[in-house]
């Protein structure tokens, strides 16, 4: 594991982000995208010839890329109900109950959190009205070898809480041209009502625009690979999205008390998940960053996805040698992960003191993974440090408010005056005259408004 020293060296070298869209594919990805475009072209350009093909032929184009894409030909798009409900004779048992298990642990916590949300409200005539998004698409990935149920349960519980009206699941097909069944009960645990086998940009095309077989959504929610994330960019303003999510990123902070077993098993539990994932250790003990480096070794040799975490580690992850806890505190939050985890002596208090991050687990017994399943907080966080100014995936993502004005005649005289003054001031006189007239209980201009 690559060790630096200082927070200076660890800006410049292990804590640089890489912007949006810079990502680098791989060249047999883009030997296929070359043919198919008859250019090498960057991923925005490739994903906005996608996004006008989906809108000008709809099903027809989802269904040409879907096929240059993953060699795949589908004769439809949306899966049956009566698939869906099959797909609980391929899961065992134990692990249909585990799902539930982890949906009700979900829903509970965003319920309360539901109930901390915004709340109509009117007060003097004054207020806002809450209501639910009514039809929300939501992008659940698909990668070699993961399948993602927990995703499922992550996003659409959420909305369910917040009482969206229709819930369309968008997903790969696996590479048998069928969406995974354990996918697929998950989707019936939490209630998903209709789900259709694209991926990529075009089917983020297919749920922005609509198409002969899918509809047309308001919302966008959900994380995906490069093309997913610049899709949801470059639709942006057709429908609403949650946010733009890159590869899976942790911190974990780590003094001279930690358990350097758990803090590598922490990292690598992050870097399994894809070769762009960020693991990275910051300490102020280098016998710590050390000993992690060895536990990490020890441990890649007995994953499953080792080659991954071990691709992820040597691009992206590695140790910083701070100068203290508060350093590596204030380091973090510059940095602003999607994940910090705090392995260190009054891990409570120092979590009070973080001042960015997606999700914060405090201590060796609440480990970063246990969020990703039952905790009960969505794990659809921000990115890329977008959690500088973003928030988790949660219930708020899913309402909207609507302003509300019905003042009545003794509020317009004393607020009236003002407002047309500065609509004045602003040379909008047929502003200031819709006010002044009511003023003037429509005797301005001769009584014409009579």
């Amino acid at each position: 594991m690559r060790i630096v020293q200082g927070a200076d060296e660890g800006r410049r070298t292990l804590l640089r982000r890489q912007p949006l869209g810079e990502t680098t594919l791989p060249d047999a990805i883009r030997r296929k995208n070359a043919a198919l475009f008859g250019a090498d072209l960057p991923v925005e350009q490739q994903v906005r010839r996608i996004l006008d093909d989906v809108r000008r032929e709809g099903d027809a184009a989802v269904a040409r890329y879907t096929a240059a894409f993953t060699g795949r030909e589908l004769a439809r798009f949306e899966v049956p109900r009566a698939e869906v409900e099959a797909s609980y004779q391929h899961v065992a048992a134990p692990l249909v109950a585990a799902l539930r298990e982890a949906a009700e642990r979900i829903r509970a916590y965003h319920e309360r959190q539901r109930e901390h949300s915004s709340r109509s409200f009117s007060e003097g005539g004054i207020g806002m009205q809450v209501r639910a998004i009514e039809r929300v698409g939501m992008y659940v990935p698909t990668s070699p070898g993961a399948v993602y149920p927990s995703s499922v349960l992550m996003t659409a519980i959420p909305a369910r809480v917040a009482g969206v009206s229709e819930l369309v699941m968008m997903t790969p097909a696996g590479g048998d041209g069928a969406v995974a069944p354990l996918k697929l009960v998950a989707a019936d645990i939490a209630r998903v009502d209709r789900v259709f086998a694209a991926g990529g940009a075009e089917g983020i095309g297919a749920l922005a625009y609509g198409t002969q077989t899918v509809p047309r959504v308001d919302k966008i929610v959900g994380p995906g690979n490069i093309f997913v994330t610049v899709a949801k960019r470059e639709v942006f303003g057709s429908v609403g999205i949650d946010a733009l999510y890159g590869p899976s990123e942790t911190i974990v902070i780590a003094d001279d008390s930690a358990n350097a077993m758990l803090a590598a098993a922490d990292l690598l539990a992050q870097a399994e998940h894809d070769e762009l994932a960020t693991p990275i250790l910051l300490t102020p003990s280098a016998a710590v960053a050390e000993a992690v480096g060895v536990e990490v070794e020890r441990q890649l040799r007995l994953l499953e996805r080792g080659e991954v975490a071990r691709t992820s580690f040597a691009a992206r992850g590695g140790a910083v040698v701070v100068a203290s806890v508060e350093e590596a505190v204030a380091l973090a939050s510059e940095y602003a992960p999607e994940h910090l985890c705090l392995l260190v002596r009054d891990a409570a208090a120092v979590a009070k003191t973080v001042r960015n991050a997606g999700g914060i687990f405090v201590g060796d017994d609440a480990p970063e993974s246990l969020g990703d399943y039952t905790a009960g907080p969505s794990h659809v966080m921000p990115t890329a440090g977008a959690a500088r100014y973003a928030s988790p995936l949660g219930v708020h993502d899913f309402l909207k408010v609507t302003s509300v004005v019905a003042v009545d005649a003794a509020t317009l005289r004393r607020a009236g005056p003002a407002a047309a003054a500065i609509a004045r001031a602003e040379g909008f006189t047929a502003h200031a005259r819709s006010i002044e007239l009511r003023l003037d209980g429509g005797e301005r201009d001769g009584g014409a408004a009579k």
